[in-house]
């Protein structure tokens, strides 16, 4: 992509522009994202702006646009998601509600216009046409492959889920009310011109979806056109709503979408459990009863909370001179639900030990741990009274691409090993090795060091190098 960029106007602004506004000329040859790593894959797709500079300046502050006039990315941007993939996609069986909705926006509100059971394609483009209908595709990463490319990165990248929806909008016609989200959006637009106008937050870093009324949101703080190739990032909470002129092709776009539930509150709260069960091991005063009818008290008592205010500063002082957080809920939700590695062949890589079984002389070294998380937790096959802690390892390497970001609980599993608190330390030299060899694994046995590595070949989290 170009390396140099020029700030432009920023449109129609009340007060500090909210908005910083790029943009960039074509430079010549063909431009396209950089997947060598997800830090380079992020990177080329702020570009030009720096990421240093983006966290910085716009990271949960404020909305960045990024226009660009280079041809070659709009066509890659353009083979991501057409109109035209609609017919394909419902020939595989796609549903209402689940994969795809109709939806127009009427006198600010959001009018639904599915039917029900699978979808057709000739009744969507009916809708689209005659309805003047916006289509909603459902996490099209789940059938198109570049967008899977993307996303995994992007799941590497961020440590964090990567959802992303598809938006096709005829001319002259705007699907979905003024809203804010509860997730960091970057839009990208693939097809035709948007028409977007952002506005203050009301709730700034928002937890949930709210719709928002037009007379309560006011005017404005920025508004611009979207072309292919173009890119725009918001901060959760930031209020939008978008709509494709009259006179113009359709509109489509892919918002991708991430940090849903991921803030300093729910890591508080995930790790706050682990710590309370390890300090009330130690600490008496934490094992006592509380009062007799406490929970059957309107109003909280003086007593119990100056009691629950100094356990929290006791606990506040044990958490100062700790290493290791215990992760309960965080590290496997994202682990069990993220995409798995991408993979342009059949994938057999992801499923079935390859090369050379480790032995006692071997070297390994890790492979995908960008998909892979190591955390110590309460024995899970253990009653309460008998939890040891143990050593987990949880890999997305068999995760289903088809179910991704679809909330099916019930078709999803955990993959992994578990192995003694002893191993720990010689996971952690694989961990941060480049390489090592199996006879120098911190373990008391040779016969360990062995069973530790096949595990972990057999898994095809190691290879032998």
């Amino acid at each position: 992509m170009p390396k140099k960029a020029k700030p432009t106007g920023s449109g129609k602004e009340e007060g500090p522009p909210p908005c910083k506004q790029m943009k960039l000329e074509a430079a010549g040859g063909p431009s396209a994202l950089n997947f060598d790593s997800p830090s380079s894959l992020f990177e080329s797709l702020i570009s030009p702006i720096k990421t240093e500079t983006f966290f910085k300046e716009f990271w949960e502050q404020k909305p960045l646009l990024i226009q660009r006039d280079d041809p070659a990315l709009a066509t890659y941007y353009g083979s991501l998601f057409k109109l035209t993939d609609l017919k394909s996609l419902c020939s595989r069986g796609m549903y209402y509600g689940r994969d795809v909705n109709v939806c127009r926006c009427v006198n600010g509100k959001k009018k639904v216009l599915n039917k029900d059971g699978k979808a057709h394609f000739l009744q969507l483009r009916k809708d689209f046409d005659q309805k003047r209908a916006t289509i909603q595709f459902h996490q099209p990463q789940r059938f198109k492959d570049e967008l899977w490319r993307i996303q995994e990165k992007l799941e590497c990248y961020f440590g964090s889920l990567v959802g992303s929806n598809v938006y096709i909008t005829p001319a002259g016609s705007q699907g979905l009310p003024p809203h804010y989200d509860d997730v960091e959006v970057f839009i990208l637009q693939l097809e035709g011109e948007k028409h977007w106008r952002l506005y203050h937050p009301t709730v700034p870093l928002a937890r949930e979806y709210s719709v928002e009324a037009e007379e309560r949101i006011g005017r404005p703080v920025h508004e611009f056109m979207l072309k292919p190739g173009d890119l725009l990032y918001f901060p959760r909470g930031t209020i939008h709503q978008a709509d494709t002129p009259a006179g113009l092709a359709h509109s489509t776009h892919v918002t991708i979408s991430t940090y849903q539930n991921n803030s300093w509150g729910d890591f508080l709260l995930d790790t706050i459990s682990g710590l309370v069960f390890d300090t009330a091991k130690e600490d008496v005063e934490l094992r006592t009863g509380i009062p007799r009818q406490l929970l059957l008290q309107v109003e909280s008592t003086t007593v119990a909370t100056r009691r629950l205010s100094g356990f929290l500063r006791t606990l506040a002082d044990r958490l100062e001179g700790t290493k290791e957080l215990l992760s309960s809920d965080m590290k496997k939700d994202f682990i069990m639900h993220r995409l798995p590695p991408y993979s342009a062949g059949d994938g057999a890589e992801l499923s079935t030990p390859g090369g050379k079984l480790p032995r006692l002389d071997s070297v390994v070294r890790l492979q995908f741990k960008d998909h892979i998380v190591l955390t110590v937790l309460p024995d899970q096959d253990q009653s309460d009274e008998a939890q040891e802690k143990m050593v987990y390892i949880y890999h997305s390497l068999k995760n289903s691409r088809e179910t991704h970001m679809m909330g099916n609980e019930e078709e999803t599993e955990f993959h992994g090993l578990r192995f003694p608190l002893s191993h720990l330390d010689a996971l952690k030299q694989i961990w941060n090795s480049p390489a090592i060899s199996v006879k120098d694994l911190k373990l008391t046995t040779d016969e360990e060091k062995e069973s530790l590595v096949l595990s972990l070949w057999t898994e095809c989290l190691i290879q032998v190098v």
